[in-house]
């Protein structure tokens, strides 16, 4: 655990890759293994600048848990710049289909790791902030951070 401008932060690695980023609270959906506090050196440091307004994107390797279509999915919303939203819509319209936002909705719902994959930058068709894992008032903070940068 690290600690963060929006509190403590779980980091979960497997075979040195980046599996899981979660908020207190984040509804999660697979077990944790035993804390290890090694190891982590290089995703602290890159969230540390993060949340300093001074890195926009992660080079990290990552390897987050899911199907093709949920992969798909948080491909695309890594390509949504920093500062910058989309809605579910416009998401799927990028997959080939506006027929899938309630899909892709679904994939962002489960996204396992929050921040590095900026799911916090898909708010709903008309702009508001919709539903996110750690909270609004988190992606509401990640969205006013990244503005302010």
């Amino acid at each position: 655990m690290i600690e963060s401008p929006i509190g403590q932060l779980t980091l979960v690695a497997e075979d040195g890759a980046l599996v899981g980023l979660y908020m207190e609270r984040h509804r999660r959906r697979e077990p944790l293994g035993d804390r290890v506090d090694a190891g982590f050196e290089h995703v602290t440091a890159q969230l540390g600048e993060y949340f300093a307004g001074t890195r926009t994107d992660f080079d990290l390797a990552i390897r987050p848990a899911g199907d093709e279509f949920q992969r798909r999915v948080w491909d695309l919303i890594r390509t949504i710049p920093f500062g910058e939203t989309r809605s579910s819509g416009q998401l799927a319209r990028g997959l080939g289909d506006q027929a899938l936002a309630p899909e892709v909705g679904a994939a962002n719902a489960r996204n396992p790791l929050s921040i590095v994959v900026p799911c916090h930058r898909v708010v709903g068709a008309d702009g508001r902030l919709v539903g996110y894992a750690g909270g609004v008032e988190r992606k509401a903070f990640l969205l006013d951070l990244e503005r302010q940068s």
